[in-house]
């Protein structure tokens, strides 16, 4: 796959790479994704905006530079800002790759950082060098204002150029509590939302905090996704269980969106609203019991969001998805192209009731007009 470099988030040419349930594999552009949803279907994306999460500044106590790049904390109430969860770098900023930045000083319970306008210590070491509790010292109010003067957007070496912050939010960004984009929203504008209303799909949303896709250390990454907080609105469970009545299908915007769906639902299958932390990995071993199908960027095997592709569908199919991209020059990352897959026929939960999904998808997948087979 070829990197994305630009900044666009829907651009003309963007293509759409989709898995079926029975395991055919074919693309067409991206914006014929309205042609694989039908009435009754509900999207349910993740509204959450990008925080500029990125701090420069030094460690006190070495006069070291270091970047703080915000990872994750306990609630999304915007009073609660004053500890997080960071991975903390040596000197350097995105355009070194991650993999090749230094570690920091090496930092102890108590140290002092300054970050531009604001000041905070390590509250304590989270089990790794580079992986701290960070505790912010000022009110609430001053640590917005903190993050809003001095902080940037999480970035990759992948773009060369600095992102702005409204690079990195959706069109339906609402509360500031991401820690990296949810970039398969990308895909949709309000123009596309609303004309998927008037066929009848449904459109809903909830909040999670997405985390950091890559620290660049081995060990830290086998450790992603961190705990993640999100709000999943009553209005939201009521759109998902009037499409299961309908017979229709829950399509996730987002790899944050099955882990906050499915981390809410009980062994009924029904999600629960309110307030969460997901703490469970998605892969393999999950069984889905609310999503039928994911939107998603395109993936490298032995990430975790590659990972959760498998409790979709099986290894085989994921690798002959992984051939056609690599030999159509899909476009990968944030900015990059998308995936469609939908959950494997025979792979729901038990509580479901039989959709038509299960019932048409061998016609699907044998006739589909675009069926690009590996």
């Amino acid at each position: 796959m070829i990197a994305a470099h630009l900044p666009i988030q829907r651009p003309a040419d963007a293509r759409l790479l989709v898995i079926g349930s029975r395991g055919a594999v074919w693309e067409l552009p991206r914006r014929r994704l309205s042609e694989l949803l039908r009435r009754g279907d509900l999207l349910v994306a993740n509204d959450a905006a990008t925080l500029p999460a990125s701090l420069q500044g030094r460690h006190v106590a070495s006069g070291r530079a270091i970047e703080v790049r915000l990872a994750g904390r306990d609630s999304l109430a915007p009073d609660e800002v004053r500890r997080f969860t960071a991975v903390v770098f040596g000197a350097g900023d995105h355009r070194l790759r991650t993999e090749d930045r230094p570690p920091p000083p090496a930092l102890r319970p108590g140290d002092r950082l300054q970050l531009g306008p604001l000041s905070a210590r390590v509250a304590r070491l989270l089990a790794h060098p580079r992986l701290i509790d960070l505790q912010f010292d000022g009110t609430p109010a001053q640590v917005w204002a903190g993050l809003a003067r001095h902080g940037r957007p999480v970035q990759y070496a992948h773009v060369p150029a600095p992102l702005r912050l409204w690079d990195v939010w959706t069109a339906f960004a609402a509360p500031p509590v991401a820690f990296e984009a949810p970039s398969a929203g990308f895909a949709l504008d309000w123009a596309t939302i609303a004309g998927l209303r008037r066929r009848g799909v449904g459109f809903a949303t909830l909040t999670h905090a997405a985390g950091l896709s890559s620290t660049g250390d081995p060990v830290l990454d086998a450790r992603l996704p961190l705990d993640e907080a999100y709000h999943i609105p009553t209005e939201t469970v009521l759109a998902i269980e009037a499409t299961r009545r309908r017979l229709g299908r829950v399509v996730a915007i987002g790899t944050t969106v099955v882990r906050a769906l499915e981390h809410a639902a009980g062994e009924d299958g029904r999600v629960r609203p309110g307030a969460g932390t997901a703490t469970q990995r998605v892969g393999p071993h999950s069984l889905l019991r609310v999503v039928d199908a994911l939107l998603s960027g395109t993936h490298e095997p032995g990430t975790s969001h590659y990972q959760l592709l498998q409790a979709f569908t099986d290894p085989a199919t994921l690798q002959r998805a992984d051939e056609l991209l690599e030999r159509r020059g899909f476009r990968t990352h944030e900015f990059g192209d998308s995936l469609l897959v939908w959950r494997r026929a025979g792979s729901r939960s038990t509580a479901r009731v039989l959709s038509r999904e299960d019932l048409v998808a061998p016609v699907v997948d044998a006739v589909h007009p675009h069926l690009t087979q590996v």
